[in-house]
């Protein structure tokens, strides 16, 4: 079992930023490809940002390209997501996602609202 808590999520306004991180458990994070999901209200869930293991691929939303920055430190056991020049609709609750061997693991998500 994979165990992922979320933090850093908040109230910013338009334009501001915020970070969020994803503390994951197990000895082989290295081998877990990273996402982040993001769903807001009425909204089915989608996906945001990716990292593979060796954290050399990224891959984003168009959405968000250029102002999210998805990254991941194998030593903490922690995948990063870095959000710049937020805007009203990127408001949503993100989730950490982590894929290991085939399975798809679940934080419990991140409040994330950013107003206009």
């Amino acid at each position: 079992q994979v165990q992922l808590v979320e933090s850093g999520g908040g109230l910013v306004q338009a334009g501001g930023s915020l970070r969020l991180s994803c503390a994951a458990s197990g000895r082989t994070f290295s081998s877990y490809y990273m996402g982040w999901f993001r769903q807001a209200p009425g909204k089915e869930r989608e996906f945001v940002a990716g990292i593979s293991w060796s954290g050399s691929n990224t891959y984003y939303v168009d959405s968000v390209k250029g102002r999210f920055t998805i990254s991941r430190d194998n030593a903490k056991n922690t995948s990063y997501l870095q959000m710049n020049s937020l805007k009203p609709e990127d408001t949503a609750v993100y989730y950490c996602n982590a894929r290991v061997r085939g399975s798809d693991y679940w934080g419990q998500g991140t409040q994330v609202t950013v107003s206009s």
